[in-house]
């Protein structure tokens, strides 16, 4: 059921609470101007407030992270819409956007919440965590993960049983199941978009086994046992719990592969798994690791001398195509693929696989306009129209984009498009 609609005004709305659209509200806010942050998950911060370290530097991800968003959090001039997404934005003239903000209700009133986690002692019923990739279970009363921000309970209300437990222990009496659905009717004069980018869903390769062997597993997934908030105290295989000896990683996962709909290099996965890779040598030195590439792409300042570094260490660099992930009685895996020096089909023995996944753009972006079209590239990234000069700038004036929904970029890029697109605004706005 909707609830009454609200009228709010601001001067500019970011739709996405990630880096990029944490640092561009930040950057307008920092200049004077009110701010609408809408994110649709529980917490802003986005993907990298969830990763273990950054490459090349291997500088603690949510150490960086944190205290941006606490910043964000507390900047007067930025007010943060979570659990919301965007119905509709319509341009009705210049610095005039109307667009229609949905807020799904939390079941907990944010501002009286001590994060006292006695909701979750108490809860019934255990689901699958998504926030730690389904690794282990989460309650149904729950905080999202232990750096959310709003570090507050939320109640997954699909698999509530409506037992009372969190409701008798919680010392706030902040737990509301009245809440309902709020729509707010925004004006803004500009917009940033900043939706950010979907994970390539590896069930869309069967013959990589991932969802049919346990021990097959995503790099978001790996991610997660290596942060500093991992779910275990180690890296387990999530089949048995077994310390794992020999690990595989398979590059270009989803990315430069025409037949899955994605031609593109996702850029990030040859770092991010080098760097996940060295990360192993260090929590486990006794392990194995091997990199199944087609190409090392590393490209960036220090990216080559982090990729060297890799090899100084141990990593095994294997360039070879997978053809097929077989599972042995164990748990074990076999990984069948062609060694492209050789030219031939050759077998090796793993017993742990990480999927190194691409990226995908999120297209959500493109329903939220109705008279005026957002135009995508081709490959279904918000188009720029102007790359060179103004790369912020969209099909839609006074409409600007930030971070990797124009199309895949590791952590800087996004930091410096963002920037790009802050100040794109910026100018629009003073143009009024």
């Amino acid at each position: 059921m909707n609830g009454p609609s609200n009228q709010l005004n601001f001067d500019a709305l970011v739709v996405g609470g990630g880096i990029a659209g944490g640092e561009a509200a930040l950057n307008l806010a920092s200049t004077g101007y009110k701010v609408l942050l809408v994110e649709k998950e529980l917490s802003i911060g986005g993907k990298m407030i969830m990763l273990s370290k950054v490459f090349p530097t291997l500088d603690c991800a949510a150490c960086i992270t944190t205290p941006k968003v606490s910043e964000i959090s507390r900047h007067p001039n930025i007010t943060i819409f979570t659990s919301s997404e965007i119905s509709s934005i319509n341009k009705i003239a210049e610095n005039n956007f109307e667009a229609t903000v949905v807020r799904q209700p939390r079941y907990v009133v944010i501002e009286d919440c001590t994060a006292c986690q006695l909701c979750e002692q108490a809860c019934p019923v255990s689901v699958p965590d998504q926030y730690q990739y389904n690794l282990v279970g989460r309650k149904a009363a729950f905080i999202p993960f232990s750096i959310a921000s709003p570090k507050a309970a939320a109640i997954d209300i699909e698999n509530c049983v409506l037992c009372g437990a969190c409701e008798k222990v919680c010392p706030t009496n902040c737990i509301d199941f009245t809440q309902e659905v709020e729509t707010f009717q925004v004006n803004a004069k500009t917009v940033i978009l900043a939706t950010g980018f979907k994970l390539f869903d590896p069930l869309m390769i069967p013959r990589y086994g991932f969802g049919l062997y346990k021990n097959v597993i995503t790099s978001m997934q790996m991610e997660r046992e290596l942060a500093p908030t991992r779910p275990f105290n180690t890296v387990l295989r999530p089949g048995d719990g077994k310390v794992p000896d020999k690990i595989a990683y398979v590059l270009c996962t989803g990315s430069r592969d025409a037949t899955i709909g994605n031609p593109i290099c996702s850029q990030i996965c040859c770092m991010y798994s080098i760097k996940q890779a060295q990360l192993l040598m260090g929590a486990l030195p006794m392990a194995d690791v091997t990199i199944y590439y087609i190409n090392i792409r590393s490209f960036g300042k220090g990216f080559d001398e982090f990729y060297q570094q890799a090899k100084g260490m141990g990593v095994n660099f294997v360039k070879g195509k997978i053809g097929k992930i077989s599972e042995q009685g164990n748990g074990n895996l076999t990984l069948r693929y062609e060694d492209i020096n050789e030219g031939i089909v050759k077998e090796a023995d793993h017993d742990m696989v990480i999927l190194s996944v691409g990226v995908l753009p999120n297209q959500d972006a493109s329903d939220f306009f109705g008279q005026d079209e957002l135009q995508l590239d081709p490959y279904n990234f918000i188009h720029q129209t102007d790359v060179l000069a103004s790369p912020a700038l969209t099909s839609i004036k006074g409409v600007f984009v930030a971070g990797t929904a124009s199309g895949p970029m590791d952590i800087p890029d996004s930091i410096l498009s963002a920037g790009s697109a802050s100040s794109e605004a910026i100018s629009y706005l003073i143009q009024e």
